[in-house]
C-alpha cells in the first residue's frame, strides 16, 4: 500500500538525548509555575512581552456623552504611573544580588527610621509633578514627598488638585518586597474623582473614574454582589498597618484592636505594607475589609485619594472609625483614621470591634 511504502521509505527520526527532553520538560513547568505564580506579571507573558492592551485607557470612560471631565487627565495620570513604575524596577530586579547598588537607594529618614523616602520616591514624584503642571499649569498638586514632615496643604474647593504617592509601600519597595505601586488620585470640588494605581511588580493596572466604574488590567470590577455582599467579619480578611506608632500606648492600642478581632472570630489577618494596595485589593475582594487609625498609625490624603475612587466604584463602604461620621465620596482624607469593606455590614461590625463598641 502506499503508506506501507511511505512508511519504508521515510528515515526514522533520530532520538533525542536525554538532557534535550529534561530541558523541555523543565521549561514548561517554568511556564506554568510563573502563570500560576504571577498571572499578571511579565513573568506569565509570552517572549517577555507585556501586553499593552491591559494598560490602556478603558473605552468606556474615554466615549463621549459617558459625563467623563478627566479625559485627558487620566490618560497622562496612566502614562505617568506606568513610567514611574518602570523606574523601580531596577531596584527590584537587582535585590539580593551582585548588582544591587544600596546607595543608589540614597535613604533619608522623616520622623523616624521607620518613616523614611529613596531617591527613587523623589524622583518619580518630580517626574509626575513637572509633568502634571507642564500639561495643565492652573491644577495644585499635593505629593508626599513635597509635603515631607510638614502640614498637608488644604483641598480646595475651586481647583482641580493632583494627589500623588510616588511609591507608597516604600518600606517594602526598598525591602525588595514586591507589594508596592505609585498613586496618582485627582480631585475636582474638592473630592476625590479619579484615580490610578500601578503596582510594577504585580503588573497589575488601577483605573477608576467617578460613576464610570473601576478597573484592574481593563476588566472592570465587579460591584458589592454575590460573595461581597454576604460577607461577615467572622468569615472575613481583615487587614491592618501599624505603620509609625512606636509609643507605648500607640502599640497597646493598636494589638489590643488584633487582639479584639482574633478573640471575635475572623479568617485570618493581613499586613501587606501598602495602604494604596490594601484599599485596591479590598474593592476587589482579594481581601474584606481594612483599617487604620486607632493610634497614630493613621494615614495621610495621598494614601487614601485613588484608592478611595476604586474602592466606591467597586462597590465597597468607606468611612472613618468613628461613627456618625460622613461615608463614601465625603471621607474627609484628613482624618486620622479610616476604614474600608467590601460591604456595609461588615464595615460595621468590624468598627465595634475594633474599637472595642
Amino acid at each position: 500500500s502506499i503508506s506501507f511504502r511511505y512508511s519504508r521509505l521515510r528515515r526514522p527520526m533520530p532520538t533525542p538525548p536525554s538532557s534535550f527532553i529534561l530541558l523541555i520538560l523543565f521549561t514548561s513547568t517554568l511556564t506554568v509555575v510563573n502563570s500560576l505564580i504571577f498571572p499578571h506579571s511579565n513573568l506569565a507573558m509570552s517572549n517577555g512581552a507585556t501586553s499593552k492592551q491591559h494598560f490602556n485607557v478603558p473605552p468606556a470612560i474615554l466615549e463621549d456623552g459617558n459625563g467623563c471631565e478627566c479625559r485627558e487627565e487620566i490618560v497622562l495620570a496612566v502614562r505617568l504611573a506606568l513610567e514611574a513604575g518602570k523606574n523601580m524596577t531596577q531596584h527590584y530586579d537587582t535585590k539580593g544580588t551582585s548588582e544591587e547598588n544600596l546607595s543608589s537607594l540614597d535613604i533619608s529618614t522623616k520622623q523616624n527610621d521607620a518613616d523614611f523616602a529613596t531617591a527613587i520616591d523623589i524622583q518619580n514624584e518630580n517626574f509626575i509633578s513637572s509633568q502634571i503642571a507642564h500639561h495643565f499649569p492652573t491644577h495644585d498638586i499635593i505629593g508626599e514627598e513635597s509635603t515631607g514632615t510638614g502640614s498637608v496643604p488644604s483641598l480646595s474647593s475651586s481647583k482641580t488638585t493632583w494627589i500623588i504617592d510616588p511609591i507608597d509601600g516604600t518600606t517594602n519597595f526598598a525591602a525588595g518586597l514586591p507589594l508596592s505601586c505609585v498613586s496618582i488620585g485627582l480631585c475636582r470640588d474638592g473630592q476625590p474623582y479619579m484615580g490610578v494605581v500601578y503596582a510594577p511588580m504585580t503588573n497589575e493596572l488601577y483605573i477608576a473614574v467617578r460613576n464610570l466604574g473601576a478597573y484592574r488590567n481593563g476588566i472592570l470590577l465587579s460591584q458589592c454582589t454575590g460573595e461581597k455582599s454576604t460577607k461577615t467579619l467572622s468569615n472575613s480578611v481583615v487587614c491592618f498597618e501599624f505603620g509609625y506608632a512606636r509609643t507605648e500606648q500607640g502599640v497597646d492600642n493598636m494589638v489590643d484592636a488584633v487582639r479584639r478581632l482574633l478573640k471575635h472570630g475572623v479568617r485570618t489577618t493581613r499586613t501587606l505594607g501598602s495602604g494604596v494596595l490594601d484599599i485596591c485589593y479590598v474593592a476587589c475582594g482579594r481581601m474584606d475589609v481594612v483599617y487604620t487609625g486607632v493610634a497614630e498609625e493613621g494615614w495621610k490624603p495621598w494614601d487614601y485619594c485613588a484608592g478611595l475612587v476604586v474602592a466606591m466604584e467597586a462597590g465597597c463602604t468607606m468611612g472613618q472609625l468613628l461613627k456618625d461620621k460622613e461615608e463614601g465620596y465625603g471621607f474627609d482624607m484628613y482624618s486620622k483614621s479610616m476604614i474600608c469593606g467590601v460591604n456595609k455590614e461588615v464595615v460595621d461590625q468590624c468598627r465595634n470591634v475594633v474599637m472595642g463598641l
